[in-house]
């Protein structure tokens, strides 16, 4: 019988490639399945999954909220940013009110990050100006004065110092601290809803293997997932890999779980997310 093929969307990122090294190089068994890993930007994989063109995906947990009818979270693959995570950015150090009168370049409107900044603003993106640029050129877009701030996600985190920038907002700071310790929740992977449940829970195996089996083999897989470190030798790529992919990636707990559902809710109850969506996990 011939392999079941699925297609496994993920960002070309360093903690994604660590995370799929197992399953990306055939380390692990994955049984009667055969992945087809696409690699695109968070936001591309967002809207494919809002057509429902990937079997699973890596997605934002602020796009989440569009897709639950479609798509179920899987219980490992996290990003959680605990005490940090997407940061706003500027040539000097801007206040909220200050920010509200700039321009900020967003790497996607339904990217987690987004979401955070609205609810960071207190101001829906209709309130504030802001353009969407891909997430590696908003350093750029604000060195061109296209953009006066810059919301950075991914390695930016480490980096913006270089770029001259300094730290407006960390806004899983800004979460941590105002959400009784909780980490913020960023990405998640999903599967399609048109899978049987024991095939989700089988595929859903398979995945946190590949996990744990790059956190078993760390110096194996992060040299793996150098190729895909922009501007970071291995040391930084490490220190970026160990920010999001920890135990709240092999699985979210309860923790994690009540913080998606409060971010979520937020959102809803703001109305800057459709509907509040039924939190299901495989």
């Amino acid at each position: 019988m011939p392999p079941i093929a699925l297609t496994l969307g993920h960002s070309p990122d360093p903690d994604d490639a660590f995370m799929f090294y197992g399953l990306a190089k055939e380390l692990i068994p994955s049984g009667e399945f055969r992945f087809q890993h696409i690699l695109q930007d968070i936001q591309t994989l967002n809207e494919r999954c809002g057509r429902g063109e990937l079997d699973i995906s890596a997605v934002s947990i602020h796009a989440f909220a569009h897709l639950s009818k479609s798509y179920i979270l899987l219980p490992s693959g996290a990003s959680m940013g605990d005490g940090y995570g997407p940061m706003i950015v500027a040539p000097r150090a801007l206040s909220r009110s200050e920010l509200l009168q700039r321009t900020i370049a967003v790497p996607g409107k339904l990217t987690s990050a987004f979401l955070a900044l609205q609810l960071w603003l207190g101001k829906p993106a209709s309130e504030f100006k802001h353009v969407v640029v891909p997430f590696d050129q908003i350093f750029q877009a604000v060195r061109e004065g296209r953009a006066d701030a810059g919301l950075i996600i991914h390695e930016g985190q480490l980096t913006y110092r270089n770029e001259g920038l300094e730290c407006c907002a960390d806004l899983g700071a800004w979460w941590k601290e105002t959400q009784n310790g909780l980490p913020l929740p960023l990405g998640g992977n999903v599967i399609h809803r048109k899978f049987d449940p024991a095939v989700r829970k089988q595929i859903s195996d398979i995945l946190t293997r590949s996990i744990q089996f790059s956190l078993d083999h760390r110096k194996e897989a992060v040299a793996h997932a150098l190729q895909y470190a922009r501007d970071m030798g291995i040391d930084l790529a490490d220190r970026f890999v160990g920010m999001y992919v920890n135990h709240w990636t092999l699985d979210y707990g309860e923790k994690g779980r009540e913080s998606i559902r409060r971010f979520l809710t937020q959102g809803y109850e703001r109305g800057l997310v459709p509907v509040k969506p039924e939190i299901e996990f495989v």
